[in-house]
């Protein structure tokens, strides 16, 4: 292996390893336990080797989000395509959106409600976020109609997102999360 290369998979390594200290420490304490300082220490850099790969603690949760993406879009592939048929489809794929965002706030909050420097509905979308939007897509293409397919999938992604976030902050019952849920499903797989 050339040097060039070693370095490489190195830096690559050590950028791993600050993404990966950040969404742990997140998901066990929070963002607001994420500093840089803090995960210098976790990964045993110092601070300016941090910096040498990331602008800030933003630029690190965007770093998060990504990946949290391409996990989501995975799960939602997963669940589409175990799915008996399209209207099945639907309720499994709202259940692992539902389920991924349950089983981890924090990435959920780099990805969809803390302020995080990634771009949406542009054509510089990263390519998971892109896949994830595309699965929910084709989730929703059966069904769809004649509406315009990328305005029912927003509008689909809006009301699991609304859901979620709904609930998770207390504004909405929790008793009545599946009632919602399965209306919301009833109402995209007609």
């Amino acid at each position: 292996m050339s040097t060039q290369a070693r370095r490489q998979r190195e830096r690559a390594e050590r950028e791993q390893a600050i993404i990966s200290a950040a969404r742990d420490l997140a998901l066990a304490e929070g963002w607001d336990a994420v500093t840089t300082r803090r995960l210098a220490a976790e990964i045993e850099y110092s601070q300016p080797v941090l910096y040498s790969h990331f602008k800030g603690k933003d630029a690190i949760m965007a770093a998060v989000a990504v990946e949290g993406f391409a996990e989501l879009a995975n799960a939602v592939a997963t669940a589409r395509a175990s799915a008996a048929s399209p209207r099945q489809a639907v309720a499994d794929v709202a259940a692992a959106y539902v389920a991924f965002a349950q089983q981890r706030p924090a990435i959920y909050d780099a990805m969809f409600t803390l302020a995080v420097d990634l771009p949406f509905a542009t054509q510089d979308v990263p390519t998971d976020l892109a896949r994830g939007f595309a699965e929910l897509s084709e989730t929703v293409r059966p069904v769809a109609g004649d509406d315009d397919l990328e305005t029912v999938t927003e509008t689909f992604w809006a009301g699991l997102h609304g859901l979620v976030t709904l609930m998770r902050s207390g504004r909405l019952r929790r008793a009545g999360h599946d009632h919602r849920l399965a209306v919301l499903v009833a109402r995209f797989s007609r």
